[in-house]
Order: C-alpha cells, then sequence, then structure tokens
C-alpha cells in the first residue's frame, strides 16, 4: 500500500504542545485565572436561630438563621471571598399583594445586613432589590389589572433600596427588571444620603427555567403558581436586546452589570464586556448548580473538576465576578484548602 508523503511543511514548525507539557507552563501562559476573589456567595435567610434546613432542590444549599448566617459568611470570607448576596425567606404571613414587608426597616433581609457589618465589617454586603420574597402572588412587582405595574413597582423599589441601604447594604442590586428602576433608584440613594452605595443592577436578566430551585429556596414558587415573568425578563431568544438593556442601565448610573442566567448566555456575557468595558458579572444560577451537582452525585461528572472548569469559562466570557453556591467549595479548592 502507498501512503501519501508529508507536506513540505512537515516537520511542524510551530507546536502548541510545547506551552502544554508541564503544569507550571500551562500556569504560566493562561489567559484566565480563578481566584476566591472573583466570587460571591448567594446566601438564603430564614427567621429563626440555631436554623440550617436543607433546600431538596439544591444539594449542599442551606437556609440558615441569622446567626448560622454569620458563621458561615466568617469562615468564607477568610478563605478569600469579598462579599456574599442575600436572599430573605419571608414568611408566609408578613407576605401581602403589594410586598409591604420590603420597606420595614426591621424586617429579615435588614437585620441579617445589620449583623453581618457588625460582626465582619470588611466583607461586602449585597442585596436583591425586588418585591417577590415579599409578595403574595410572587411576582417582581405590584400586579394591577392583571398586569405588573412598571411605574408603581419602580417607587416601592426606590423606598426598598434606601430601607437597604439604611441597614449597611453595601450594593444595591436591583434585579426586578422595570423600566428606568436603576435611574430612579440612583436617586432616591443620593436624595437620601447613600451617594456611596453602589448599584449592580441585573441589567440582562431572561425569563429563564434554570431559576426553578431558587424559587423554591426562596419560598416564592407557589406564590407564582403557573404564572410567569415573561413580560417584564428577557426573552431568551434575544442578544442584541441585552445590550441595550445594558446600556440603557449604564446611563441611568449603574456601576456594575449582571447578566443571568450565567452558562445558557456566555455570548452574552461576552458581548457587554467587549461592548462596554465596564464591571460586568455573572450569576451562576439555581438550575446550573443543580444540574452540575445531579450529574456529579450520579458518578457522571468530577464534581471539583466540573465546577472550577464551569466557573473559570464566566472569566474567559469576560466576566468580572461570578455569583455561584460554589462559592465556599471553591474557595477552599483554590486555596489548597
Amino acid at each position: 500500500m502507498n501512503f501519501p508523503l508529508p507536506s513540505p511543511a512537515w516537520p511542524p514548525v510551530a507546536r502548541p504542545r510545547r506551552l502544554r507539557k508541564s503544569p507550571w507552563i500551562r500556569s504560566l501562559v493562561a489567559q484566565h485565572h480563578l481566584h476566591p476573589s472573583d466570587l460571591i456567595w448567594p446566601l438564603f435567610i430564614r427567621e429563626g436561630n440555631g436554623i440550617r434546613e436543607a433546600v431538596g432542590s439544591m444539594p449542599g444549599v442551606e437556609r440558615l438563621s441569622i446567626d448560622i448566617l454569620v458563621e458561615q459568611a466568617a469562615e468564607a470570607h477568610a478563605f478569600g471571598l469579598p462579599a456574599v448576596a442575600i436572599f430573605p425567606v419571608t414568611p408566609a404571613n408578613l407576605k401581602n399583594p403589594e410586598g409591604l414587608e420590603a420597606l420595614n426597616p426591621e424586617n429579615l433581609a435588614c437585620r441579617a445586613i445589620r449583623a453581618l457589618k457588625q460582626a465582619l465589617p470588611t466583607l461586602g454586603i449585597i442585596c436583591d432589590v425586588a418585591l417577590d420574597p415579599y409578595t403574595s402572588h410572587g411576582q417582581d412587582g405590584l400586579v394591577r389589572n392583571g398586569q405588573v405595574e412598571n411605574d408603581a413597582t419602580v417607587e416601592v423599589l426606590c423606598k426598598q433600596a434606601v430601607t437597604q441601604a439604611m441597614a449597611g447594604c453595601d450594593v444595591i442590586a436591583p434585579s426586578d427588571m422595570m423600566d428606568g428602576r436603576v435611574g430612579s433608584i440612583r436617586k432616591a440613594l443620593d436624595l437620601a444620603g447613600f451617594d456611596q452605595v453602589a448599584i449592580l443592577s441585573y441589567s440582562a436578566k431572561y425569563a429563564s427555567a434554570f431559576y426553578g430551585p431558587f424559587r423554591d429556596a426562596v419560598g416564592s414558587a407557589a406564590n407564582l403558581g403557573s404564572g410567569d415573568k415573561k413580560t417584564y425578563q428577557m426573552d431568551p431568544a434575544n442578544g442584541d436586546e441585552a445590550l441595550r438593556e445594558v446600556a440603557l442601565d449604564l446611563a441611568e448610573g449603574a456601576d456594575m452589570v449582571m447578566v443571568k442566567p450565567g452558562m445558557p448566555y456566555l455570548d452574552i456575557i461576552s458581548r457587554v464586556k467587549q461592548a462596554f468595558s465596564v464591571p460586568t458579572f455573572a450569576y451562576q444560577v439555581s438550575g446550573e448548580y443543580a444540574m452540575i451537582l445531579a450529574a456529579a452525585q450520579n458518578g457522571w461528572l468530577d464534581h471539583d473538576k466540573a465546577m472550577l472548569e464551569s466557573l473559570l469559562a464566566f472569566k474567559r466570557a469576560g466576566a468580572d465576578g461570578i455569583l455561584t453556591y460554589f462559592a465556599p467549595k471553591a474557595a477552599r479548592l483554590l486555596a489548597g484548602l
């Protein structure tokens, strides 16, 4: 049998494998590195004392009472995590159609903020601004005539943001997707004397199927029922619209922007970073977390390797920070612990 002769370019002059032959050189030439300081830990908080309540659809994730929250946050901060994002589980008896508990300076979120600030003054605290943890219908805003009313909702969100800032929140993170809310919140914070409180806007938040376990965790799934949020969250089919949303939020005063969910929208993260060159965050949401956990528990994936690879993908796409339920586990691994 006759075999073709090597081409004139043989042997190859360029051998990319030279830069892969050992761990030290792979690390030296790596374009992106993952560090604990890139990670933000979303935490679910509930009433009570000494409570750690498992979230069934998110193995390894728990609803924590404030005392346990402080303990867990302190441990994570010691591993290098710079900030936490807190999400309250509001008791059913405090929910109503207007979400009034969001404005209570003694609500669960505000008490958690104060406890964290007192115990861990160097830990950043990010607070979600939206009404879904507080409304009896599970929507992010006020419902009028069967529709989520934009402008009336924004008025309440401004009050919620100021309430959280008064408690000591460092970063206000509007996740509601109402039009014009960033500019209104910025003005409200400034007028209340909180001009140093930053805004991390959920600028490109999609109406995604990957939020299910989160809604279980905060107890809004049952309230929402068969409803959806497609009239205000983004259509997963659209990419250009995300750039418009980000541009509007930046013009209104957002300091940082977020893309949510994460891995199904790596293209959006990349486009946002390239287009605007501003601090860009990604949220590795509950469904993404649950998928990796489920596959690992079934022996289909190596948990630690898949976890770290998924987080590195966000960095490669252009994310400056990543909200992830893997944060404490990833931080320990990255620290060699």
